[in-house]
């Protein structure tokens, strides 16, 4: 269906045209989705930044989610988590697990810096696609608790039942397409490379201007 996030986030920001002029915080989930969110809150003359958020891992199978959990500590859960074996204590392994991680790409990813006012703002976050919706679920919670005055979920495709999931914890949710057979998100991409911290940081840098990167090798 997609070339590769940018040609996503292309189609994206068409779909969000409605919100350009109006200063959006565009924040981008890491790592995918930070390619896609530079080119969105450029394409919307908004502000670009991320939200950190971490996918609780299933037992036995580090791709399968059975959560996830934000930089406040607050985990989301989904509906199969203890059917597949993910028992009160092991949540917990998991959550701290996750907090060091989130922890570290914090530290990594924005040095120094604070985060991008929020409140009373049009608040879009972004990501490459929906499995299980945990991610982002987790990531519209945390960016909630901020206040914003209308908080919208972008992204190009999600698992039917997870966009209905999603939907119940946003103003908004645009996603380009909800095919019924969904297996994992990189199927629906031609190219899907992980990114890795180095491209993150690029990426934000070169996003806040020459300026910045002097800043960060002053």
């Amino acid at each position: 269906m997609f070339t590769d996030r940018i040609h996503a986030a292309g189609l994206l920001a068409e779909a969000l045209s409605h919100y350009r002029g109006q200063n959006p915080l565009v924040l981008a989930i890491p790592r995918g989705a930070v390619p896609m969110a530079v080119l969105i809150a450029d394409a919307l003359q908004g502000e670009l930044d991320l939200v950190l958020v971490r996918k609780l891992h299933a037992p036995r199978a580090p791709e399968f989610a059975i959560g996830a959990v934000d930089e406040s500590g607050w985990v989301y859960l989904t509906s199969h988590a203890s059917s597949v074996g993910a028992t009160p204590d092991y949540v917990l392994e998991q959550k701290a697990v996750q907090m060091q991680e989130l922890a570290r790409r914090r530290e990594l990813y924005t040095p120094g810096r604070t985060r991008k006012d929020a409140h009373g703002r049009v608040v879009i976050v972004v990501d490459d696609g929906l499995a299980t919706g945990a991610t982002m679920i987790a990531a519209l919670h945390a960016v909630r608790q901020r206040q914003p005055a209308r908080l919208v979920c972008a992204v190009p495709v999600g698992a039917p039942e997870s966009v209905r999931l999603v939907h119940g914890h946003a103003d908004e949710t645009v996603c380009l397409d909800t095919p019924r057979r969904f297996t994992a998100v990189s199927q629906f991409y031609g190219s899907f490379p992980q990114l890795e911290d180095d491209e993150v940081i690029a990426l934000l840098r070169s996003a806040e201007g020459p300026s910045a990167g002097e800043n960060q090798t002053a």
